[in-house]
């Protein structure tokens, strides 16, 4: 079977009566939890931005806690890469440079303060690497007053 683009399913979606819409998203929903969580987002949670980083943040934290600083590297390695992924899939969901360049702070920050060591690891220190990369990127999109904002705490690290 030949998967449809995204142009010719916008273009079904377009034609469907409301009725149908509803069952399609709810179908899709229960296929796959990534599916009901990015709905969820945007349902409840795309409104309020702001509320949403702090709650990503939060469960950021809470990752982060649950990893003990005495941790054999090869499974703080792991967790931290599993932080990692919750944190991009958040970033995904919103589709905001802002919140990127927001949630990639924190993790760094979070990483940076908990006490792991890892500039030992080559590949924590090239992960590490790669986030601040990454808010550079994005934050090179933002407005200037953001941008200033975020560059100072970029720079307190």
């Amino acid at each position: 079977m030949k998967t449809a683009t995204v142009h010719e399913i916008k273009q079904e979606l377009l034609a469907s009566p409301d009725k149908l819409l509803v069952e399609l998203c709810l179908r899709l929903s229960k296929f796959k939890k990534e599916n009901k969580e990015l709905l969820t987002y945007l349902l409840f949670e795309a409104h309020n931005e702001e509320g949403y980083i702090e709650e990503v943040k939060i469960a950021i934290n809470e990752a982060f806690a649950e990893l003990d600083a005495t941790t054999n590297l090869y499974f703080a390695k792991k967790t931290i890469r599993k932080i990692l992924r919750i944190a991009n899939k958040h970033i995904r969901y919103t589709g905001s440079k802002q919140a990127e360049v927001a949630i990639l702070l924190h993790f760094v920050s979070s990483l940076q303060s908990h006490g792991i060591p890892f500039k030992k690891s080559t590949a924590l220190n090239n992960l590490f690497q790669q986030q601040i990369k990454k808010i550079k990127t994005a934050l090179a999109t933002l407005h200037e007053d953001l941008q200033y904002d975020y560059q100072r705490e970029l720079d307190a690290l």
